[in-house]
């Protein structure tokens, strides 16, 4: 999971990168990440392509001058913040970091999503389901963070 800061400076930056990267090595996923969008910020130094580019990674710029590019993340944003921080009782960093990536693997695993037709984004689009099959569904709920995500699966 990468670090936050409310005051990242050229330093923080380029260590923040080089924990990414080493944390994809150490996970054994080095080509999970194909691409980073970035603004054209001055705290992202030259040498930040560098690390990116001995990863494989290749870093797309922004832009210039189109504010909503950056559009989708902001909404990804928003809506962590008013699904987490604003519904859960966040003790300490450890506690939070923990609720991160708990939303983290919910969104991208469970969450539908309407641009994948349904379908979550580590996930293949499920097959439709036949009349046979919904005279007798039955759902299974999952409460994830104490309750605050539930997750929905099909009973078997």
């Amino acid at each position: 999971m990468l670090d936050t800061t409310t005051h990242p400076t050229h330093a923080w930056v380029t260590q923040t990168i080089k924990n990414l990267v080493i944390d994809l090595e150490d996970a054994g996923q080095p080509a999970a990440i194909k691409f980073m969008i970035r603004d054209r910020d001055a705290k992202y130094p030259a040498v930040i392509d560098e690390i990116l580019g001995q990863a494989a990674i290749r870093a797309v710029l922004t832009a210039v001058r189109t504010p909503h590019m950056n559009s989708i993340m902001e909404r990804w944003v928003r809506r962590l913040r008013r699904e987490l921080p604003d519904r859960t009782l966040l003790w300490n960093e450890a506690h939070l970091r923990r609720a991160l990536r708990e939303y983290e693997q919910h969104d991208n695993h469970h969450r539908t999503h309407r641009t994948l037709q349904a379908a979550a984004p580590l996930h293949a689009v499920p097959e439709p389901l036949e009349p046979v099959q919904i005279k007798r569904l039955g759902i299974r709920r999952r409460d994830r963070l104490d309750g605050v995500l539930h997750e929905y699966q099909h009973a078997s």
